[in-house]
């Protein structure tokens, strides 16, 4: 009996600990925390740059204007911040005290719009300077537009960072048709599309492949519009041959959902609330 009295307690013992605490994920965010008559504290999405600002974006709960330094206009208040919290679908909750953003820095340092193409030797020069002009560039570019497989097109001035220590060089020649390099995209074979371009363009030319056509990623981005929830922004990168989607939060079973809807790769996620 006493035996089974004592395998008894530590059965009762063991029963009673503690479970695991729950894993809470808090969210770290820079940006314009503004309020105003209409809404409350709230770090803005997109930030119109009247005076005063005017903004809208998700609602920050905890929030003290007393406690922080900011900007005060017409019954708006304002700042730029780091805020840190927990993320409920709907809100921000603050966990600490907000503090001054520090510097932005742009993923990846921005786009490159560097020609894909291998740089001719004496570097990129017009086939056909008399050609090389702005009138025969946008009928170059309109004509692209029209063949079948046109995945979109840039200009690469790539030559502009040979004269970033003269200003006065930059305004002269800033557009300058003969020195820029202009790229289009097409599926399929590209060279097949060159001798039509090359019929109005005279400049230099660089023609490089892609998986999908402008058309089909416009209308991709139209059904991420429609379909996917918590949307900030969404728009075609030609140059990545994606759709670029802004979210307040990427949560794992979001990246699942959007790979099986529209494919592997075709769609990429960012959020504006990043893990701490």
């Amino acid at each position: 009996m006493r035996g089974a009295l004592l395998v008894a307690v530590l059965v009762t013992v063991v029963s009673c600990g503690t479970a695991p605490a729950a894993t809470v994920t808090r969210y770290q965010a820079e940006g314009t925390v503004l309020s105003d008559d209409e809404h409350g504290p709230q770090l803005c999405d997109l930030v119109m740059e009247s005076l005063p600002p005017q903004c809208g974006g998700i609602d920050l709960a905890g929030w003290d204007w007393e406690a922080v330094e900011h900007s005060a206009q017409g019954g708006v208040r304002w700042g730029e911040y780091h805020v840190v919290g927990t993320w409920d679908g709907a809100k921000l909750t603050l966990t600490e005290p907000p503090r001054p953003a520090g510097q932005r820095d742009a993923p990846g340092g921005g786009p490159d719009f560097t020609s894909p193409c291998p740089r001719p030797e004496g570097g990129w020069r017009p086939a056909d300077p008399a050609k090389a002009t702005q009138e025969a560039m946008e009928a170059a570019l309109a004509r692209a537009q029209e063949l079948p497989g046109y995945a979109g097109s840039w200009l690469d001035q790539s030559y502009l960072e040979e004269m970033e220590g003269d200003p006065g060089s930059v305004e002269r020649h800033g557009n300058d048709p003969k020195r820029l390099v202009l790229n289009v995209r097409f599926t399929g074979d590209p060279a097949a599309h060159e001798a039509a371009i090359r019929e109005l363009w005279g400049g230099a030319l660089c023609l490089s492949p892609a998986e999908h056509t402008e058309a089909e990623l416009q209308a991709v981005r139209e059904r991420v519009e429609k379909e996917v929830e918590g949307l900030r922004s969404a728009s075609v990168d030609i140059l990545a041959g994606r759709v670029e989607v802004g979210v307040w939060v990427v949560t794992p079973e979001l990246e699942r959902e959007v790979a099986e809807r529209y494919g592997e790769g075709l769609v990429h996620l960012s959020g504006m609330l990043r893990p701490v």
